[in-house]
């Protein structure tokens, strides 16, 4: 389902400044797609801002930081994708070969299932020793099928900020539902009222 080329729009706006981010999200934003042939929720820090949407690519970037993560939801005719078939079908050298003429030096570091809010995904990570921004970027590419429709969710960000980028990675991607109407949060504290 992913194509490897449709990050170079993804890299030209994640040229932001290389400064450190919050480990942890003090508040968080709600976008919920309002074509009901296209539902999903994405769930991300206030830090980080909206653009796009509607049929097209959602995009997020972090404001001072070196992350971006893109949204892109399409209609698919695959009814027996699962996210287990996909894991035993991904070729590594393909993958890598792919990915690496938009990510110079691109190594595949892991693949396996994750869990959206509502649904089990396909993961798969790597890190390039390049990218067209000069720096080491490492990508968090997931990607699930349900009602008809493809959800291909990555995210990148610069790999020396791993430490801090990560977690927020891992919270947009555990907060990530394919329903319009999914609620707030996953690996994610309330603070008392």
């Amino acid at each position: 389902m992913m194509q490897a080329k449709r990050i170079a729009p993804l890299l030209a706006g994640l040229g932001l400044a290389l400064t450190p981010m919050l480990a942890a999200a003090q508040e968080i934003s709600i976008t919920r797609s309002v074509l009901t042939n296209l539902p999903y929720t994405l769930i991300y820090p206030s830090t980080m801002v909206a653009s796009g949407g509607g049929d097209g690519p959602l995009t997020i970037n972090h404001t001072s930081a070196p992350l971006q993560c893109e949204l892109l939801v399409v209609a698919v005719e695959d009814a027996a994708w699962t996210p287990q078939v996909a894991l035993n079908g991904l070729n590594d050298t393909e993958l890598t070969e792919a990915w690496g003429q938009t990510l110079p030096g691109f190594a595949l570091t892991s693949k396996g299932n994750v869990e959206f809010q509502d649904a089990t995904a396909l993961t798969y990570e790597g890190n390039s020793t390049d990218s067209p921004m000069d720096i080491p970027v490492t990508l968090v590419h997931t990607e699930t099928v349900n009602g008809g429709r493809g959800y291909t969710l990555d995210c990148i960000y610069a790999t020396e900020f791993a430490a801090e980028a990560r977690p927020l990675v891992d919270f947009i991607i555990a907060n990530f539902s394919t329903r319009a109407d999914a609620d707030c949060c996953v690996g994610m504290d309330r603070a008392p009222e």
